[in-house]
């Protein structure tokens, strides 16, 4: 019996998501939507229901100090269950690797984007990009979270430090990092369709969070941001289309509003403009629990959760960061579906999507971490190319009183240099959020180690 068309890797990635499409029934599509988190990718979920991805949250990690060679396995043992599903699809693993992979204990640590916007240097943001998708890959994962391309207006929204910087055309050089991440496309590539290069050095890259999250009133985290079309495309969509233009696999939703809408539930924003308007082909993801956000304060029944899975999908998301209410959120989608609520042209638009990159990634001709990889996470290369961003980084607003004696470099022969500050040893608040936990962690730097750097 010959093998399914799916299955030839040789075959057009768009005969592949048909033909997939084809034997799929509702339930394993609505599963192929669902994104759950690491602690519940339990063998049931993945082999008997058949969720489409997984995720760690910040600080989920398989065990405290978790190697390089932890996670993968931890990364393989979960495909291993889900190509044993029905139709062998292969899970997408995401990640926040967003300053390199700052989840995985050893890994190279990049600064955030607020210190490479102050860079200036977008060959420099591809390089780190390279570096991290080589990181990424070694632990047998597939996709990172970022880059994050919010123009943060308001310097007291909490995120700021994951915004490259508040002008948009700052933001829209240093996009250059999705070229890193995924490999640069070819010339002929067409618009707006997703792309890999190499299912060995690159991972699917995501642009977040679409769109206006950093020009919220007041700058309030996960607030409303007022403003007219023409300013939030002007300001905060400026980055996209470039994304776009590079073959950016997934969009991350925002968890904020556009003058009172949630982005969460705006059909304008996320279907008639993004893949509509600026030819968007990859897929759409929530942000963690971004549908239970619509329908706060929760209905004890879960009713209020349905509807809002309903506005959600029809408004255009096509994959759910659940990260934990799987099975309810199967039984809810089917629902909808069978009682009309959301169509099922909605639910196989979303579904090709989510196949079509799927197929791009290669994950199913290559499910498996490759170990000949596992020895690059935290080289000296890629620790010589962090050193490199964090000197690009640093601004130097004064040197001394007078600049006929300049105060840098310092002399060579200084024989006692004052390191002073409540951060000056304090490696969490250096590193800062997303780094091992999802705020940070804590940790001091030894005299010794500030010797020697």
């Amino acid at each position: 019996m010959a093998a399914p068309l799916y299955r030839d890797a040789s075959a057009p990635v768009e005969a592949r998501v048909r033909d997939l499409l084809g034997r799929m029934t509702l339930r394993e599509k609505a599963a192929q939507m669902a994104q759950i988190e690491r602690a519940v990718a339990s063998p049931r979920a993945l082999a008997e229901l058949g969720a489409g991805s997984v995720l760690n949250a910040g600080g989920s990690a398989p065990r405290e100090q978790a190697s390089p060679a932890d996670w993968a396995a931890m990364v393989d043992g979960m495909q291993r269950h889900a190509l044993a599903s029905r139709l062998g699809v292969p899970i997408l693993y995401g990640t926040d690797a967003v300053h390199g992979h700052n989840n995985v204990y050893g890994a190279t640590v990049f600064p955030h984007n607020v210190g490479l916007g102050a860079t200036r240097d977008a060959e420099l943001a591809r390089r780190i990009g390279e570096a991290t998708a080589l990181e990424v890959r070694a632990t047998g994962i597939h996709w990172t979270f970022a880059p994050c391309v919010a123009v943060c207006r308001d310097p007291r929204w909490g995120r700021c430090y994951e915004s490259y910087s508040e002008d948009p055309e700052i933001v829209r050089s240093l996009t250059t990092i999705v070229s890193g991440l995924q490999g640069q496309p070819p010339a002929d590539h067409p618009h707006g369709y997703p792309f890999l290069a190499s299912v060995r050095e690159n991972v699917l890259a995501c642009a977040k969070h679409f769109v206006g999250d950093g020009g919220t009133d007041k700058g309030v985290n996960e607030g409303n941001a007022i403003c007219s079309y023409e300013d939030l495309e002007a300001i905060h969509m400026t980055p996209y289309p470039d994304c776009i233009a590079q073959g950016v696999a997934t969009v991350m939703a925002s968890y904020s509003k556009w003058n009172g809408e949630p982005l969460h539930s705006s059909r304008y924003l996320l279907t008639d403009v993004l893949k509509g308007k600026l030819g968007f082909k990859g897929f759409v993801i929530s942000d963690w629990e971004g549908i239970d956000r619509l329908c706060e304060p929760r209905e004890p029944r879960g009713s209020d959760y349905r509807y809002c899975i309903a506005q959600s999908v029809n408004a255009g998301m096509d994959m759910i960061m659940i990260p934990h209410r799987f099975e309810k959120f199967l039984e809810d989608i089917v629902f909808l579906v069978e009682t009309g609520e959301v169509p099922m042209s909605r639910i196989d638009d979303a579904v090709e999507r989510i196949l079509r990159v799927k197929f791009i990634s290669g994950v199913f001709e290559h499910p498996f971490s490759d170990h000949s990889l596992l020895d690059i996470v935290g080289c000296k290369e890629h620790r010589l190319l962090a050193r490199e961003a964090v000197r690009k980084s640093l601004i130097l607003l004064k040197n001394g009183k007078d600049q006929k004696a300049p105060f840098l470099p310092l002399a060579k022969t200084a024989k006692r240099i004052l390191v002073a500050g409540t951060h000056a040893d304090d490696i969490g608040y250096q590193c800062g959020g997303w780094t091992i936990a999802w705020h940070g962690d804590s940790g001091k730097i030894t005299l010794d180690r500030q010797k020697a750097s």
